[in-house]
């Protein structure tokens, strides 16, 4: 398969999915919200975006497999699957803050594509997997700064009943002393984008694969380094979501500072 014509299939539907979700954030006072669960919102644009971009795709690919965020999947017999979040950062979308649609393309257990674009920036992310990782046509590369005092690391902030693990922010705090920055960018897959291009030189979360797996992909190709919080490998992150993304020198910093943290099972789910 020609992997460079279906990443050409993918700007196109992102950027549709940008044009249609542009028209609602520039309302974004006047959108209908629904609560999926604390904190986790959809709105009448998350649904929109997935709608379009599932017809475009299976329009194109009809064999091929779909999992997105706000609808059940569809599962075909066929070793393709597509990875969709319409709108992943949907709290910031809904107060007029950068969001992003996030598109990866799945071979089995491996992602061979990944898009990722930013509407509001106009910021198009892309990778083909061994050939490298791009924004708007520019290669990237993940930073090479290895002195902790200049680290400049995102996560996600927990809500209250939503830690990941107990003591979640005395570890935050710990890790925060002596870096230069901890950045809460709204968008994991955005997040990890910024490390790809060195915007951010770490980023660590728990969170979803769907939410992610194109920005890996963006991470792996740019030079960087991807595991759980205990060095684990895409076994392990895919399944419980406790991710680091990072250049080298921070991600030796992140297993040390996240180590003792209660590992997670990836059967059951649970630290």
């Amino acid at each position: 398969m020609n992997y460079q014509s279906v990443l050409d299939d993918m700007i196109a539907v992102a950027r549709q999915a940008g044009a249609l979700t542009q028209s609602y954030f520039a309302r974004f006072r006047d959108l209908e919200i629904g609560i999926k669960g604390p904190a986790d919102f959809v709105s009448e644009a998350d649904k929109e975006s997935e709608l379009l971009i599932r017809k475009f795709l299976f329009e194109r690919y009809p064999d091929f497999s779909f999992t997105g965020e706000e609808f059940a999947p569809v599962d075909n017999d066929n070793e393709h699957r597509w990875l969709v979040d319409p709108i992943d950062g949907t709290t910031n979308f809904i107060n007029g803050m950068h969001y992003t649609i996030s598109l990866a393309l799945r071979r089995g257990n491996e992602t061979v594509c990944g898009v990722l674009y930013n509407p509001p920036a106009d910021e198009m992310f892309t990778a083909v997997a061994g050939q490298g990782a791009f924004l708007n046509g520019e290669k990237l590369k993940v930073s090479e700064q290895a002195d902790p005092g200049m680290f400049n690391i995102g996560t996600g902030m927990a809500t209250p009943g939503m830690h990941t693990y107990p003591g979640f922010y005395q570890r935050l705090d710990a890790i925060r002393a002596p870096i230069s920055s901890v950045r809460v960018v709204g968008s994991a897959a955005n997040s990890c984008a910024y490390v790809a291009m060195g915007r951010l030189t770490g980023y660590f979360e728990e969170t979803g694969f769907v939410d992610t797996a194109a920005g890996i992909l963006f991470v792996q190709e740019a030079g960087g380094v991807v595991t759980d919080w205990w060095g684990r490998g895409p076994e392990v992150y895919e399944r419980t979501g406790t991710l680091i993304v990072a250049n080298k020198a921070t991600h030796a910093y992140l297993l040390e500072q996240l180590k003792d943290v209660p590992k997670k099972d990836p059967e059951t789910g649970g630290h």
